[in-house]
């Protein structure tokens, strides 16, 4: 088959959807597909070309306040490199309903007789007041782009809610992981780990008030390690200073350097209420790290060992309560079983591309 992604941005850029769009494109290669991918860099001034592991990339300037949005520059021509490289493919796959790039690109290839497939990503809300107004006209616009289209979501929540505001029903298929990272052992090592965006509505902060809890109450001496990048850093640095516990907050990993760390993580705490399918949540099943997540999102690991999901509604101390008994009785569980991403690449080919 041909297949062509749009995607915000992608290798070597860090991000969650970057790392999904690569691990399913150089899967489908090496099984024998052609794959071109049209990505979003907000760095480069000038629309280029190349290859990276067989898998063909137009890099497309994008302008990101923020990181956020992907507004693509010189969109006349976008429409005539979109029309082109569309020309004899079986499938285009767009992700992100969350970008411009994405949702723009998705006009210009409708109606062209070939399938369409969207991945929307979706979590039903913004992270702030302005973007939260902003997606009232959006909603509208993406709702009539949808009509037509494959819709696939990575988890049955986020299935749900694109029913829900857009009117579709859409084929969930979860994220996969990589193959080896199934083979390693959890050999915990006194700490508790996030890593992702650094933002207020990760509730980082609050992660760190549960372990100081757990250390000052239970008794672990536990450090608090944050790897990743974005807004909050600062702010973030700042409060765990005031409450006195060890700490390490650094940039993100090389893959392979993170999953080792990974590996030996305590716990892996994700608290955040706005996420659609963090892969970070994925690896920490696959290895065996326990994982304490937050409700409603949380609840697409509600059949996943060593997992915890929890309400944020209640006080610190009670939730730094239930995490010590969680970490208590974890270790005893067998670890989950998550989906690689070859298995996942041919529930692709099967349930969304016909293949």
């Amino acid at each position: 088959m041909r297949i062509l992604f749009v995607s915000p941005s992608y290798y070597p850029s860090i991000g969650g959807i970057e790392y999904v769009v690569k691990s399913v494109a150089e899967r489908l290669v090496k099984i024998g597909h052609e794959v071109t991918i049209v990505a979003g860099d907000r760095r480069a001034k000038e629309p280029s070309e190349e290859e990276i592991n067989y898998v063909k990339i137009v890099r497309w300037p994008t302008w990101s306040p923020g990181g956020a949005y992907h507004f693509p520059r010189r969109r006349n021509e976008l429409e005539q490199v979109l029309s082109e490289v569309s020309r004899g493919v079986d499938v285009v796959h767009l992700h992100s309903i969350h970008s411009v790039l994405t949702v723009h690109s998705l006009r210009i290839v409708k109606n062209r007789g070939v399938r369409v497939v969207v991945t929307p990503y979706y979590h039903g809300t913004g992270h702030t007041l302005l973007r939260r107004l902003l997606w009232v006209p959006w909603r509208r616009y993406v709702r009539n782009m949808l009509k037509g289209c494959t819709v696939h979501t990575v988890s049955k929540l986020e299935a749900r809610l694109v029913e829900r505001d857009f009117g579709v029903k859409a084929i969930p298929i979860e994220n996969g992981v990589e193959e080896w990272v199934r083979d390693l052992r959890w050999e915990p090592q006194g700490y508790v780990l996030y890593s992702g965006r650094i933002e207020r509505y990760k509730s980082i902060d609050l992660l760190a008030k549960i372990v100081k809890v757990l250390n000052e109450r239970f008794g672990l001496g536990l450090e608090l390690k944050v790897f990743g990048r974005g807004p909050y850093k600062e702010r973030l640095v700042g409060v765990l200073r005031e409450l006195r516990i060890p700490h390490e907050v650094g940039d993100f990993k090389p893959f392979e350097e993170y999953i080792k760390a990974l590996s030996r993580a305590a716990l892996f705490g994700l608290l955040s209420e706005k996420e659609s399918y963090p892969q970070s949540v994925n690896e920490a099943n696959a290895v065996g790290v326990p994982v304490v997540v937050a409700k409603p999102w949380g609840l697409n690991f509600e059949d996943r060992r060593r997992t915890l999901i929890v309400d944020l509604g209640q006080g610190v101390e009670a939730l730094a309560e239930e995490v010590y008994e969680f970490l208590r009785k974890a270790p005893l569980e067998e670890r989950s079983c998550v989906p690689t991403w070859s298995e996942v690449v041919s529930d692709y080919l099967r349930k969304l591309y016909g293949g």
